[in-house]
């Protein structure tokens, strides 16, 4: 029992650090570009939904824009779904990529 809990514990930690979980308010796309929404994704989401949106610890992204619209995508991005923690991009750049991200059909 002890090492399940354990196993299941590390693989949470394991999840939310790679998915950004744990960051300083602020500081999680201080080296991106506000205005390149792909660079934004590429250094906060592609660990976990993969550099071409393939998916991986995150679903597939490469038609999210066919499942939910720009405003959806901001919502989940600010509220976090799942295993996704909430606001690991904020603002201008939250909605940069939501815009990016509903233009995947």
């Amino acid at each position: 029992m002890k090492k399940k809990f354990l196993a299941i514990l590390f693989g949470s930690a394991l999840i939310l650090a790679a998915c950004g979980g744990g960051e300083d308010e602020g500081s999680s796309t201080d080296t991106a570009s506000a205005g390149d929404p792909e660079k934004i994704y590429t250094q906060n989401c592609a660990s976990c939904h993969g550099g071409n949106l393939e998916g991986g610890a995150g679903p597939e992204l490469a038609a999210i824009g066919s499942k939910y619209s720009q405003e959806e995508i901001t919502t989940i991005i600010e509220t976090g779904q799942g295993i996704m923690p909430p606001k690991i991009i904020k603002g201008a750049e939250a909605e940069a990529v939501a815009e990016w991200l509903a233009s995947q059909k």
